[in-house]
């Protein structure tokens, strides 16, 4: 028992360190114009590295569903700009095209 609580103490410890270090470290710091514009497109190469792995793995009877859905989330993330509201656009359109 007290190897696992070291255990998941240390996961804890590893995972928490990366997301705190760079919040304490550039605090009052403004950050580079480059950086801003790299850190600004994160999130749609998350979804798109998501989204071609989907692609993939798609099984044959899967690939209306699967097209629908990237079409859904390219046409939401072009007019919005939103990653959350993307991919809940996505998953209902080939949810919908599934049942259909």
């Amino acid at each position: 028992m007290k190897s696992y609580l070291l255990l998941i103490t240390g996961m804890m410890v590893v995972t928490y360190l990366p997301r705190l270090l760079p919040l304490l470290i550039m605090t009052g710091r403004p950050l580079p114009p480059v950086l801003k514009r790299f850190l600004r497109y994160i999130p749609y190469t998350a979804l798109s590295a998501l989204i071609i792995r989907g692609i993939m793995q798609s099984g044959p009877d899967m690939r209306l569903a699967t097209v629908v859905g990237i079409l859904a989330a390219g046409i939401c993330s072009w007019l919005r700009g939103s990653l959350v509201l993307s991919v809940l656009i996505s998953i209902i359109a080939a949810f919908i095209v599934l049942q259909v």
